[in-house]
């Protein structure tokens, strides 16, 4: 992956730009900077992804004026760079994995993600399906006076579950990982979106242990306590009652 400072000082409507931090990005180069000390985010994509920034140039100009998610600045084919606002909080993974943070408080969390959700799948749905975020994980989310999604380089059509599943997977898979607090957490995040929503989210606990298994090809560490929750979830779902949802 390249450096953001072979954008900046090879493209001369970059050269004002100050690196602030270098954020991490999975295929492409993420940084926030300052331009004349307004601050913004430079997603620089990689060469073959031009499609990927096209899909997230498009969700973000349809959604943004309506959720809680960045504005596009500037879209700039030529070097394929998205410029977008700069949203100030704190990562919702470390939030949620904070031990100072209280259960009360984090349940609250996960009601405000779930509504983030039956948001984004109500305002994205046509007449042809629904369009899911992908990518659904804790890392996507910032959390400040409410939560933000962030990164739609992976959004395609699809259906609900495989949104709130691949959630339900992030959480119960981030350290400290299958604490009875994640299961707890993902249970409310499920039943907050199922009230907030009208269609049907069927076959939940099955689509949870599949985000889990899909997990195992970037972190072939976990891979034993992947496949055990994984085939848990399965046969009990997410309840410690044994009741699949």
């Amino acid at each position: 992956m390249k450096d953001i400072e072979e954008l900046l000082n090879t493209t001369e409507k970059y050269k004002n730009a100050l690196i602030q931090i270098r954020l991490d990005g999975h295929k492409n180069t993420v940084a926030y900077v300052t331009i004349e000390g307004k601050p913004r985010i430079l997603k620089w994509f990689a060469p073959g992804l031009k499609q990927n920034m096209e899909t997230e140039f498009s969700v973000l100009r349809k959604g943004s004026s309506k959720l809680k998610m960045p504005a596009v600045l500037e879209k700039d084919d030529e070097h394929t760079v998205l410029m977008l606002g700069y949203i100030m909080g704190k990562n919702l993974c470390d939030v949620i994995n904070d031990v100072g943070v209280s259960f009360e408080q984090k349940q609250k969390m996960m009601m405000s993600l779930s509504a983030w959700f039956a948001s984004f799948h109500e305002h994205f749905k046509t007449e042809d399906g629904f369009r899911i975020r992908g990518d659904a994980s804790l890392r996507n989310f910032i959390y400040k006076d409410g939560i933000w999604g962030v990164d739609f380089e992976e959004s395609r059509l699809g259906k609900p579950v495989e949104d709130i599943a691949g959630m339900c997977a992030s959480i119960l898979s981030t350290d400290p990982m299958f604490t009875d607090e994640k299961f707890q957490l993902c249970r409310v995040f499920i039943d907050s979106y199922r009230k907030l929503t009208s269609w049907p989210l069927e076959n939940v606990s099955e689509a949870v242990a599949y985000a889990l298994l899909e997990r195992i090809q970037w972190r072939p560490k976990d891979e034993d306590v992947l496949r055990k929750n994984a085939k848990h979830i399965r046969k009990h779902g997410l309840s410690k009652t044994g009741h699949n949802l």
